[in-house]
């Protein structure tokens, strides 16, 4: 690690070091804005104190809900709407179907469709949200307020952008490690607070932090694991000729199912906050907050189920055998083709459960030990948030490993002409 640092403060490695502080300027921009009040609202009038179901959504936003700063809404409408359209392109919409076969021109109209329906979607949360926590306002004033919260949503998009071209890693995987990392502090002190000062010992705390030591080492072990298939290419005029392997991920999805499973758990609570009505948040409460049995179930649900469908559709099994076959290549013992496929499905369904259920162990880990020891709920939901921060940091080293890596092999083709 120590060697890695080095090299990133090398003289020779002066790019990778403008990029690195070029994201590390933009997450100190979005913390900034984390404090401004959106213009207008009286802070100390503001029903933000007991946020409840909605904590996840603030500790996402690095405590921006409840300060209802212009990053209110983070970017949790953008990753609502990516939900949606991706679950749109399983031949639900033919158009959307069709775009995702077309490559890179495909994946740009995707992302622009994206963007807009994310747009959309921040400017009907953030009336809701202006609406339930802002009370006496009249509708002109909750339409500006939410106009403000959608603007915060696109600029923290664009920011997001900002960091994957011209910075280091996923722009609004970064945003979202960000928040929670700045929420984290918190979380670890509600900890301390509610098991060491009301009396429940230390013992307890340092389960507390055992269990957050066990979700890191969890996670990396998740992320690093692999299967290495063998294949050969029959075509020896191939630069691929010769023996080689395809490597398939314990866990080809990463943290997405996690993020994309506590967006839709937070979607209940925009709806509970407007409504206000009695046998709703009990209902809410009772059933589809994490703390509670189906709540918890329903989230371990989803993560296994979006682990699956994450992971074939980034996989892709009948273009991965096409791809294959059009090199000259086969799996030894596989006939090129329809067994192809079916070996590729086989592999990834196997190596997908087992992923999936270890991803959903270590979510519900801090869910299960914040019920037994009577945790409040940003500490529960904080084990999804560190998660979500181990996961999107390793992608984030293998960036700035593999960055290193070129730019060691750039040199010494330098120095061999």
């Amino acid at each position: 690690m120590f060697a890695k640092f080095k090299q990133i403060l090398s003289p020779k490695n002066k790019g990778l070091q403008k990029r690195i502080l070029f994201t590390l300027g933009v997450l100190f921009i979005f913390k900034i804005g984390t404090a401004i009040v959106v213009p207008g609202v009286d802070r100390a009038a503001l029903q933000t104190d007991s946020l409840g179901f909605l904590q996840l959504v603030n500790i996402m936003g690095g405590g921006a809900l409840q300060q209802f700063s212009i990053f209110a809404l983070g970017v949790m409408p953008y990753i609502t709407a990516s939900i949606v359209i991706q679950l749109a392109q399983m031949d639900i919409v033919p158009y959307l179907a069709e775009l995702s076969k077309e490559g890179h021109i495909g994946r740009q109209k995707i992302n622009k469709i994206t963007r807009i329906l994310g747009i959309s979607v921040a400017f009907v949360q953030g009336y809701l949200m202006s609406f339930a926590f802002i009370q006496g306002g009249t509708v002109l004033e909750y339409m500006q307020f939410a106009t403000v919260l959608t603007a915060g949503t696109a600029l923290l998009l664009w920011m997001g952008d900002r960091i994957t071209a011209k910075g280091i890693g996923n722009g609004i995987s970064l945003i979202i490690m960000a928040g929670i990392i700045a929420s984290m502090p918190v979380m670890f002190a509600s900890a301390w607070e509610t098991l060491v000062d009301s009396g429940l010992g230390i013992l307890l705390f340092i389960a507390f932090v055992a269990i957050y030591l066990a979700i890191i080492i969890g996670v990396i072990f998740v992320e690093t694991a692999s299967r290495r298939v063998p294949i050969q290419y029959a075509n020896k005029s191939t630069s691929f000729s010769g023996n080689n392997y395809i490597p398939f991920k314990l866990n080809s999805a990463g943290v997405i199912p996690v993020i994309f499973a506590s967006t839709l758990l937070s979607i209940p609570a925009f709806v509970v906050q407007v409504v206000k009505n009695e046998s709703v948040v009990n209902f809410v409460q009772k059933y589809l907050s994490m703390e509670s049995g189906t709540g918890f179930l329903l989230y371990i649900s989803m993560i296994i189920a979006f682990t699956y469908f994450y992971t074939h559709l980034q996989m892709k099994p009948k273009e991965m055998a096409e791809n294959l076959q059009k090199n000259g290549g086969y799996i030894p013992g596989v006939r090129p083709g329809k067994e192809t496929i079916e070996y590729v499905k086989y592999i990834l369904n196997h190596l997908t459960l087992v992923g999936a259920m270890f991803l959903a162990f270590i979510a519900g880990l801090p869910i299960i030990f914040a019920v037994i020891t009577g945790l409040p709920s940003n500490v529960s939901i904080g084990g999804t948030g560190l998660l979500i921060v181990v996961g999107v940091a390793l992608e984030t080293y293998k960036k700035i490993d593999s960055e290193l890596t070129s730019a060691t092999y750039e040199g010494r083709r330098g120095r061999r002409r």
